[in-house]
């Protein structure tokens, strides 16, 4: 099933992601990784969406995808500020915790997802989904207390709460795709919003960072900064690619989606050599089955 090797592709893109992403961070400035980071993918998309404006792109090419209204824009901006929003916050949880304690807590992004959908769009959970919130939310509270083993408070520690907050924000960013994808063109918005995000990592390059840059780390070029929006934009255009698939199973895919942060855990475990990592890769799994309930039973 192609659909399902492209979803894997996908999962494993998002993995790499995170270690490009920690290795870009470590003793150096958030802001400037994140504004190349985004202005690598908005590269990407320039030629995408001039292609599809001004090429002759057939109607059934993933490529194609009509120009869109001035509404569309605002509310593809809107997804740009609550990403960029979600984003900031990651970055700079990501440089100054574990890898093997983030990537549990971004594990946890469906838990909110379906908690939003129940308290927003007022849905009714099924007996399943109860039953995989509450493994979750069991394994998450284990996972609290192997923190507490390597000094970190998840109740005190601001790192932490960024990282969750950004979580959050993810999640309602998914929320949010959900009206999206219903009403335009995946790609579209997929390219417009990494274009879009340009302007707002410059507001906080050259507003926030610029000015007070001696006062944060050094900036450093690395060559894995490019390489973090190069593997983001290839892994949401496969991962779109896949759901376009007519066999293509929406709850199989964001499961096995889900299982990049087995991947960045894994390699950063490796890479970074960091503490714990058995007991925290149990409740990482244990973490994953309740997200996997949950996202199955719902389907």
């Amino acid at each position: 099933m192609v659909w399902v090797l492209l979803a894997i592709l996908s999962a494993l893109l998002l993995g790499v992601y995170d270690i490009f992403k920690k290795k870009s961070l470590v003793d150096n400035a958030v802001i400037p990784v994140l504004f190349f980071s985004s202005l690598t993918s908005a590269l990407i998309c320039l030629p995408i969406v001039l292609y599809a404006y001004f090429g002759n792109v057939p109607s059934d090419s993933v490529f194609y995808f009509r120009s869109l209204t001035l509404q569309a824009h605002v509310l593809i901006f809107i997804k740009s500020v609550i990403v960029g929003s979600s984003w900031t916050l990651a970055y700079f949880a990501m440089k100054h915790l574990p890898i093997t304690i983030v990537s549990p807590i971004r594990s946890s992004g469906p838990l909110w997802t379906i908690i939003g959908a129940l308290l927003i769009f007022g849905e009714v959970l099924t007996v399943w989904q109860w039953i995989g919130i509450a493994v979750t939310l069991f394994f998450y509270y284990l996972f609290t207390l192997s923190g507490k083993r390597e000094g970190i408070s998840f109740r005190t520690n601001k790192w932490v709460l960024f990282m969750t907050v950004s979580t959050i924000i993810g999640s309602i960013s998914s929320l949010y795709d959900k009206f999206l994808v219903h009403h335009y063109n995946r790609l579209a918005m997929q390219c417009w919003y990494h274009i879009y995000m340009v302007p707002l990592m410059l507001v906080l390059f050259f507003i926030i960072w610029y000015p007070k840059r001696k006062q944060f780390s050094t900036f450093q070029w690395r060559f894995t900064i490019p390489l973090i929006g190069i593997c983001l934009t290839v892994a949401d255009f496969v991962y779109f690619w896949s759901l376009s698939h007519p066999d293509a199973m929406v709850a199989i895919v964001s499961t096995l989606r889900r299982g990049s942060v087995v991947v960045s855990f894994s390699l950063g475990a490796l890479l970074f050599h960091e503490k714990n990592v058995k007991r925290k890769g149990l409740i990482l799994i244990g973490i994953l089955i309740g997200i996997g309930i949950i996202i199955l039973a719902g389907k």
